[in-house]
C-alpha cells in the first residue's frame, strides 16, 4: 500500500510541474503588458522600463519561471499587480468562500444524486425510473449560472427565503451558510443530475450479478439484496464521477460566483483576467490544479476503502 501511495503521488508531482508549465507558457503568450496596462498608453518608456524591472518582467521566461515556482514552493506567490498586496493572502482569503461553496454543492449533490439513482435504480422502468431519467436530462441541459439566475428569481426575490447574493463573513457563521446554499444549488444541480445517472446504472448493473440474484434466492428481501450488496458494490463509478465532477464545480464556480456576488476564488479570477493581474490568474489557477490533484489523490484512496479488492491488487 506505501509504495501504491508512493507511485500515485509521484505521478501527482510530475502532473504539477507540467501544469505549472503550460500555466505560465499560457500567460506568456497572453497578449498585453501588465505594465502596460497598470500605467496606460501616455507612460513614457523611462518609466515603463522602471516599472518592468521592479515588476520582474526584464528578466528572461526561464528564470522567471524558475522564481515563480520556488517561490510556489515556499508560499510566497508574488504581489498582485492591481492590489498590491501578497498573491498568497487574496488567494487564503478567497478560499474560505470557494472552499466551503464548492463542499457544500458536493454535498447537496450526493444528497440528492444518491437517493434518487437507487430509488430508480430499484425498478427499472417504473415511475421513480422515470422522474429520475426527467431530472437527470433537464438537470444536464441546464447550465448552472442560468439555474442561478433562476433561484434568485423565485426563492430570494420571489419567496424571500435566502439572500440573492453577497457575502457577510464567517464572523456570523449562519448568514453566511445562507448566503451560500442559493450558489450551492446552482452548482450541485446539473452535477447531480449527471451523478443521478451514474448511479442508477452502476445499481442496475450490480443488481445483475450472480451474487445479488444468489442473496435474493437465500431469502433477501428486494431492500436488503439493494442496499447491503448491490450499493456498497455499486459506489466505484460514482466515487470516479464525483472526483471528476470537482473540477467542474471549481469551474462552475467562476460563473456562480459572479452571479451571486460571492468574494470566492471564481470571482478574484474574473476580476484579475479583466485587470490583466497576470501573476494572480497563473497563481489562482495553480491552486485550482492542486486542489483536484489532491481530490484525485483522495479519491484513489477511496477506491480501496470502499473494494477490498483493489486494496488487495494495491
Amino acid at each position: 500500500m506505501l509504495r501504491h501511495l508512493t507511485r500515485r503521488a509521484a505521478g501527482f508531482a510530475v502532473t504539477f510541474l507540467l501544469i505549472s508549465v503550460l500555466v505560465f507558457c499560457m500567460m506568456e503568450i497572453v497578449p498585453g503588458d501588465p505594465a502596460s496596462a497598470m500605467l496606460g498608453t501616455s507612460a513614457t518608456p523611462e518609466t515603463l522600463a522602471a516599472l518592468r524591472a521592479q515588476m520582474g518582467l526584464d528578466a528572461p521566461a526561464i528564470l522567471r519561471y524558475l522564481r515563480w515556482l520556488g517561490g510556489l514552493a515556499s508560499g510566497n506567490m508574488g504581489i498582485s499587480y492591481t492590489y498590491g498586496v501578497p498573491v498568497g493572502g487574496l488567494i487564503l482569503e478567497r478560499l474560505a468562500v470557494t472552499l466551503p461553496l464548492t463542499g457544500l454543492a458536493v454535498l447537496l449533490a450526493i444528497g440528492i444524486a444518491l437517493p434518487l439513482g437507487v430509488t430508480a435504480a430499484a425498478r427499472p422502468g417504473g415511475v421513480a425510473d422515470g422522474a429520475a431519467a426527467l431530472y437527470a436530462q433537464a438537470g444536464i441541459a441546464v447550465p448552472n449560472f442560468w439555474i442561478g439566475l433562476l433561484l434568485i428569481m423565485v426563492v430570494a426575490l420571489g419567496l424571500g427565503w435566502l439572500p440573492a447574493g453577497g457575502f457577510p463573513g464567517w464572523s456570523e457563521p449562519g448568514a453566511a451558510l445562507r448566503a451560500l446554499l442559493l450558489p450551492a444549488f446552482a452548482l450541485a444541480i446539473p452535477q447531480s443530475a449527471v451523478l443521478t445517472r451514474v448511479t442508477r446504472a452502476s445499481v442496475v448493473e450490480v443488481m445483475n450479478e450472480d451474487f445479488v440474484r444468489t442473496a435474493r434466492a437465500k431469502g433477501a428481501s428486494v431492500s436488503r439484496a439493494l442496499w447491503r450488496h448491490a450499493v456498497p458494490n455499486a459506489l466505484v463509478p460514482v466515487i470516479t464521477m464525483l472526483g471528476l465532477q470537482i473540477s467542474f464545480l471549481i469551474g462552475g464556480a467562476v460563473l456562480v460566483e459572479n452571479v451571486f456576488t460571492l468574494p470566492g476564488m471564481g470571482r478574484l479570477a474574473w476580476q484579475a483576467l479583466a485587470q490583466r493581474d497576470l501573476i494572480v490568474i497563473q497563481n489562482v489557477v495553480m491552486v485550482f490544479a492542486t486542489i483536484v490533484i489532491v481530490v484525485n489523490l483522495a479519491v484513489d484512496l477511496l477506491y480501496t476503502v470502499v473494494d477490498p479488492r483493489l486494496r488487495r491488487r494495491a
